[in-house]
């Protein structure tokens, strides 16, 4: 090969490998926030809202004492995980001006993402209740409800909010065990509670303003409707009014963070890595070609 040609060659491949180490770092760069940023993410996602037949008016004193109560709720979600209020009692506005509200976020997540988490219920819920007096919204990671009462502060609510039952799963005897055991595990839980058993995960958790007693009282009503309603599924959820409960089969739920969304991103840096390796490879073949034709 003459020597002119090998050193065109050469330095080709160097720029080629540049590029290459360029895409392999973007790649993993990819990876990475997808690993590590998604589970924020998913404590995001939509679950139930309900919201009260009453509105108020647009400018009124309870409009004000519900925007104090929304702002509050934002700036105490960085510091703690639950919260009560009551915006406007005690001043010489009228009663029905008065705004009881609280939020709580799941038990393991962390205080940067419970604020991020309520900071969302708190974008939404207005939206999804608008000029109500009376609205709650949960997500999978934070749960935020206000009332122009506050009857419902510390009083055992075990009414269904929300349920979803999967598949069923037909003669498993050993799932039938296992998934009982966690649910008779998640029972005793004091606040917030994760178990497993096998292959069958779950977790429960109380609102923060229930006494011990009354939380091991909704989360028994909670386990018995998982199973007469949900019967024999393979992974269920039920939210009560002041509690809730879930089980799953292990991969059923895609519990791991961001296993659907690695796989898209997966998917979509081969596609990039492909093309721009490809484009490099020719740019390459095409500069050697026209370097020693010249």
């Amino acid at each position: 090969m003459p020597r002119r040609i090998q050193l065109f060659f050469t330095q080709e491949i160097i720029i080629a490998l540049q590029v290459s180490s360029l895409l392999f770092f973007f790649s993993c760069s990819l990876t990475v926030r997808s690993v590590h940023g998604d589970y924020p993410s998913r404590a995001n996602i939509f679950v139930y809202a309900g919201c009260s037949q009453d509105k108020y008016q647009p400018n009124s004193i309870f409009e004000e004492n519900l925007n104090t109560f929304l702002s509050s709720v934002v700036s105490s979600s960085s510091e703690v995980t639950y919260n009560s209020f009551a915006i406007g009692n005690g001043t010489s506005a009228p009663a029905e001006a008065t705004v009881y509200g609280m939020y709580q976020c799941r038990g393991d997540l962390h205080p940067t993402d419970c604020s991020k988490c309520i900071g969302k219920s708190v974008n939404q819920i207005g939206l999804v209740c608008p000029y109500t007096t009376g609205a709650s919204l949960q997500l999978e990671g934070c749960y935020l409800r206000y009332e122009h009462s506050g009857d419902f502060l510390g009083k055992l609510d075990t009414s269904v909010r929300y349920k979803k039952c999967s598949k069923s799963v037909d003669n498993d005897v050993e799932f039938f065990r296992r998934r009982d055991d966690v649910l008779m595990d998640l029972q005793t839980a004091n606040g917030f509670k994760v178990s497993s058993s096998g292959l069958i995960q779950g977790f429960a958790q109380c609102l923060g303003d229930l006494t011990v007693s009354d939380c091991s009282s909704c989360l028994a009503d909670a386990v018995g409707k998982l199973k007469s309603m949900c019967g024999s599924a393979a992974a269920a959820d039920v939210f009560l009014g002041q509690c809730y409960a879930r089980y799953w089969a292990s991969g059923y739920y895609d519990e791991t963070p961001g296993s659907h969304n690695n796989d898209e991103v997966g998917r979509s840096v081969a596609i990039i890595v492909g093309v721009f390796t490809g484009l490099a490879v020719l740019v390459v073949l095409l500069s050697i070609c026209k370097k020693a034709m010249g």
